[in-house]
C-alpha cells in the first residue's frame, strides 16, 4: 500500500540519485590558453568551474542555447546534456579551470538529463555552502597525493548535488523546464513524486496520489499536469520503465523486475514496456548493447 503522508522535511533528491547514478571524473585542473574544444558525446555531460579570470564560450547555431557568452567571475557551468561548446581564453596566462566529465546511468533517458536545461550558468557566489566543497576539491585536484582523483571524482559530485538542490531552490532562474525537477521544486507534488520514486511498486492509485500531496483528485491532476508536462499515472508509468531499463542493462531478469515494479507478471510488464519504449524489453536491450 502507498505510505501515508508525513509533515517531515522531504529529501528530494536521494531516490533519484540512488536509482539513476551520475558519475563525475576529474580530468583538468589549470589554465586554458586559447580556444578549448569539448565534444558532444551522447551519455556524458560536463561540469567546468571557472576558479580566477574571464572567458567566452561559444555554441554552435541552432543548438537550442545563446551563441555565445561572456563569463566575468568565477562560475559554475553545467552541460547536462550532450552539447558541444568551445571556451575561448587568452593565449597565453589563461583563466584557471577545474573540470569534471559526467556519466548519466541511462545516458539521455537519465530522468535528471530529461528534466534539465541544457545548459545551466551559475556564478558561484549564488550558491550558500559551495566554498568548503570547492576549496577542498581545488586543494584535491592541485596536487598528486594517494587517491587524489578518486577523492576530486566524489567531490565533484558533492558540487552536483548542491547545484541540484540550488535548482530546486530556484527553478525559474536556472531555467528549470516543465517536468521532473519542477515537480520537485512543488512543495505538495514533491511530497507525491517523493513518494513515487522512493516505493514505485506500490498500488498507486490517483486517489493515492493526490493524497499524499493533500489535495483533492481534480486539484492535484491538473496541478501535476500543468507543472510536470503530463499526466500522473502516465510519469508513473515512465518512471516505472526508466528503472526497468536500468535494471535490464544490470542483468535482472524481466520476472523479478516486474515484480519489484508492482505488475502482475513478466508479460504486464512487457506489454507497458512496449507500449512507453517502442520495443519488447529483449530487443531493447539488444539495441542498448549494440
Amino acid at each position: 500500500m502507498p505510505l501515508a503522508p508525513s509533515s517531515q522535511p522531504m529529501d528530494r533528491l536521494s531516490a533519484v540519485l540512488e536509482r539513476f547514478r551520475v558519475r563525475a571524473h576529474l580530468f583538468h585542473a589549470g589554465a586554458l590558453c586559447g580556444i578549448t574544444h569539448f565534444t558532444a558525446q551522447p551519455g556524458r555531460g560536463f561540469l567546468h568551474v571557472l576558479r580566477r579570470g574571464e572567458m567566452v564560450v561559444t555554441h554552435r547555431r541552432g543548438s537550442g542555447v545563446r551563441q555565445r557568452i561572456a563569463v566575468q567571475e568565477p562560475t559554475l557551468l553545467f552541460y547536462p546534456q550532450a552539447l558541444a561548446h568551445d571556451f575561448h581564453n587568452a593565449p597565453v596566462d589563461g583563466s584557471d579551470f577545474t573540470c569534471a566529465s559526467l556519466d548519466f546511468d541511462g545516458g539521455d533517458t537519465h530522468p535528471l538529463v530529461r528534466a534539465l536545461p541544457p545548459l545551466v550558468v551559475l556564478p558561484l557566489r549564488a550558491v550558500d555552502g559551495l566554498d568548503a566543497s570547492l576549496a577542498l576539491l581545488f586543494s584535491e585536484a592541485d596536487r598528486v597525493r594517494c587517491g587524489h582523483r578518486q577523492l576530486a571524482d566524489r567531490l565533484f559530485e558533492v558540487v552536483l548535488i548542491q547545484l541540484l538542490r540550488w535548482l530546486l531552490d530556484h527553478p525559474n532562474e536556472g531555467g528549470v523546464r516543465a517536468g521532473l525537477l519542477s515537480g520537485l521544486s512543488d512543495p505538495a507534488l514533491a511530497r507525491a513524486l517523493t513518494a513515487l520514486h522512493e516505493n514505485p511498486g506500490a498500488a498507486w492509485s490517483l486517489d493515492a496520489m493526490a493524497q499524499q500531496a493533500g489535495m483533492s483528485r481534480s486539484a492535484f491532476a491538473a496541478r501535476f499536469k500543468d507543472v510536470v508536462g503530463q499526466t500522473p499515472a502516465n510519469y508513473l508509468a515512465d518512471w516505472r520503465m526508466a528503472l526497468a531499463q536500468t535494471r535490464l542493462r544490470n542483468g535482472h531478469a524481466v520476472k523479478h523486475i516486474a515484480d519489484e515494479l508492482g505488475y502482475a507478471n513478466a508479460s504486464a510488464l512487457s506489454r507497458v514496456f512496449a507500449q512507453r519504449v517502442g520495443q519488447s524489453p529483449r530487443a531493447w536491450l539488444d539495441t542498448a548493447r549494440a
